[in-house]
């Protein structure tokens, strides 16, 4: 009783800690490019672990270990942060919030292709009703509708769903904080000489509020969160745990309210909502 409500207080600050990535991601794109924010949030997040792993002296993952963490790092140290950077100079970040509604889903169904799973066909409705919702906002949302951004966070959800469910699995061997630093170690040897390349001849136009974006990024989207995050999966258990996952949205609107002082319509409430039912759906019948 005790480990598993470690696992959820884990989870939950997890949770919070995700929910106020994207609009830290649009407010360091106010300094950065896109793809210099993602290999540099990378390359620090990647130091620290890697300083984590040798000063604790955590044995070397082996090679059936290595795939997976590389299958995680193109989702979450990747994937996720470039194609969100990218969606985020088209949209706002409370519309892109919107799509963190099907995240847990997505996570369900790699969580289910790669552990051989075989959940009952309502599972598959509800993820596909909630699916549907999504995209139908993104198709017909009220007042900011860009193809480009959304198709950009849909991909993002995917590759997010792959590293999530990758790396939860691994947490069970590997241990929570471990996956995440070694996902990022392993995404070092392309980070850093990618670093090199892209670095600005210039910081002079980069704002406080910039720096401390990727600061935030860098730190807790790209490493604390993650360790904490997979800390609660792996004490409280991936299914239970991951329906924590369901408020991040409500969160990240907040936020997006407070921080940008973006306006959050009834739509996107409605719709974010109706996805979460979904997922609740989904999952009693995983």
């Amino acid at each position: 009783m005790k480990q598993a409500t470690q696992g959820w207080l884990s989870g939950f600050v997890g949770v919070v800690t995700f929910a106020g990535s994207l609009p830290a991601t649009r407010i360091a794109l106010q300094g950065f490019d896109p793809t210099f924010l993602t290999v540099a949030r990378a390359s620090i997040a990647g130091i620290l672990g890697l300083l984590f792993l040798l000063l604790l002296k955590q044995p070397r993952p082996n090679a059936s270990q290595i795939a997976t963490l590389l299958l995680s790092a193109m989702g979450v140290v990747v994937g996720f942060p470039l194609l969100t950077a990218f969606a985020l100079q088209y949209v706002t970040s409370a519309h892109c919030v919107v799509f963190v509604g099907v995240l847990p889903i997505c996570t369900a169904l790699f969580a289910a292709l790669r552990g051989g799973e075989r959940p009952s066909w309502p599972f598959w409705l509800f993820s596909l009703v909630g699916a549907a919702l999504v995209m139908g906002y993104a198709a017909l949302g009220v007042g900011e509708v860009s193809l480009i951004g959304d198709s950009l966070m849909l991909a993002a959800i995917v590759a997010c769903g792959m590293g999530y469910a990758e790396g939860a699995r691994l947490s069970r061997v590997l241990g929570g904080w471990q996956v995440i630093c070694w996902s990022l170690v392993v995404s070092l040897p392309v980070m850093l000489p990618l670093l090199y390349v892209l670095w600005p001849s210039s910081f002079a136009s980069v704002t406080t509020s910039a720096w401390l974006g990727l600061g935030y990024v860098s730190l807790f989207s790209m490493l604390f969160g993650f360790i904490f995050w997979y800390r609660g999966l792996a004490l409280g258990g991936i299914a239970a745990v991951s329906q924590l996952q369901l408020i991040q949205p409500f969160i990240g609107f907040l936020l997006a309210a407070w921080l940008l002082q973006e306006s959050i319509s009834l739509t996107m409430l409605w719709v974010t909502l109706a996805a979460v039912l979904c997922v609740v759906g989904a999952k009693k019948f995983c």
